[in-house]
């Protein structure tokens, strides 16, 4: 997931885009660079279930901790193991840059709110595509952390929503299924003129 607009927002949004936009030749490297590495529309494994985690062992840390590296560099709020090619249901998410990466095997929901909101979605493998998706508010989700250890997490907001987005991922679902049929329609020819 690479960007998530709401009103309350939007001055952080302008402000990230901002800085998107005067990235510095080394920094637009690395993010085209990690970005090489993310599966993109059209990969069949993001429209595939993964498989549960069953190993928690220095494979699975190495694993994350190249996700990690990868997220930050293409300047994403997170990643699923599906975008770079790993059929396992694991997502790692860091809601800011000083805060702890999150890492979450075999996501299960205990508990999404009926409140709802709207908000503009982008994926690190949907490149220049934003769509407006509908997301419960608050959401309770149960799984295991990089050690296989059980966490619960509470979340609402932004870290709700972002949650979900990598959840769905997990599920070989994109936001792009998420969507208004027209939304679809436009971000699928808007894919079509890039591939052009």
């Amino acid at each position: 997931m690479t960007e998530v607009v709401d009103d309350h927002e939007l001055d952080e949004q302008d402000e990230a885009d901002e800085g998107r936009e005067t990235l510095d030749p080394e920094r637009a490297a690395r993010r085209a660079a990690a970005l090489r590495h993310v599966r993109q529309w059209g990969d069949p494994v993001l429209t595939t279930q993964g498989l549960r985690v069953e190993r928690f062992d220095d494979d699975l840390r190495a694993q994350v901790e190249r996700m990690a590296t990868l997220m930050e560099d293409a300047i994403g709020l997170g990643l699923a193991a599906p975008q770079v090619g790993i059929l396992q249901r694991l997502f790692i998410y860091r809601m800011g840059p000083e805060a702890p990466l999150s890492v979450v095997a075999n996501p299960e929901f205990e508990f999404v709110s009926d409140e709802t909101e709207t908000f503009e979605e982008g994926c690190l493998s949907i490149p220049g595509v934003v769509v407006d998706v509908e997301r419960p508010v608050h959401v309770r989700v149960r799984g295991q952390d990089i050690d296989g250890e059980e966490i619960l997490i509470e979340a609402s907001g932004l870290e709700a929503r972002v949650i979900q987005h990598e959840s769905d991922h997990t599920n070989g679902v994109l936001m792009l299924d998420r969507t208004s049929r027209d939304q679809r329609k436009q971000a699928l020819r808007a894919l079509r003129e890039q591939a052009a």
